[in-house]
């Protein structure tokens, strides 16, 4: 089945819980605000559920050892090995990538908002966004968002079954997180970045990173939702 991207928009299929697409998010957000693009295109945030994919909870040794390599990027987001205590990791991202969704429904730029702060919550803040009531106290730090509406969509799952049906369709679309759709009908996965994983430990190497690779995502992505508005 085909991705389609609508004018004005990348389709965004990711997880809040992958560090690469936390790099990719906020490197797409740095360009589109330098272009002057803030108003005319926004992430259609999908769900690629990587716990269903890899069928195992979220492993905390396997982000301990990729954080300190994908964190050294972009520094400034101050990614961190988990620092809370062990009974505190969130083994499930699902109530996380699911308010996102239920934000998507309130705004495209409250979902946006919102899925990078329960990633921060994550990668740099060591909080169990597992639990709902740490998804909603994120929320309520969102001016963007309505926490409310989002505690009670969590509650009533008015989000889940688009998402999860959407996740379902686009499966076999998506390489990994993340993974970009765009209007002119291209694609793109993890833009800019070229990485092997070390043969000794499994952990991944980045042969080569360049970030003006989002300059021309954007670009590209906002020229094509010109044309086909045209």
């Amino acid at each position: 089945m085909t991705v389609t991207a609508a004018p004005g928009t990348v389709v965004l299929y990711t997880d809040v819980v992958c560090a690469w697409s936390t790099v990719a998010l906020h490197r797409f957000y740095a360009a589109r605000s330098e272009l002057g693009l803030d108003d005319r295109l926004r992430v259609d945030h999908r769900l690629f559920l990587l716990e269903d994919v890899n069928r195992f909870a979220i492993p905390e040794r396997m982000l301990d050892a990729e954080i300190p390599v994908v964190g050294r990027l972009e520094p400034g987001l101050g990614m961190s090995p988990w620092e809370g205590e062990p009974s505190a990791w969130p083994v499930t991202a699902l109530p996380a990538d699911e308010a996102v969704h239920a934000a998507k429904q309130q705004s495209a730029a409250a979902a946006e908002q919102l899925d990078m702060a329960l990633r921060l919550a994550f990668f740099r803040d060591s909080r169990c966004i597992s639990m709902l009531h740490e998804v909603v106290d994120v929320a309520r730090d969102c001016d963007l968002v309505d926490a409310g509406a989002i505690a009670a969509a969590l509650d009533d799952g008015r989000a889940r079954a688009a998402m999860m049906a959407d996740y379902r369709a686009h499966r076999a679309d998506v390489q990994g997180s993340p993974h970009f759709f765009l209007a002119d009908g291209s694609d793109v996965h993890n833009p800019g970045i070229a990485m092997h994983a070390d043969e000794a430990g499994g952990y991944p190497v980045v042969d080569s990173d360049d970030p003006s690779a989002y300059e021309d995502l954007v670009r590209r992505a906002a020229a094509a939702g010109s044309e086909a508005t045209a």
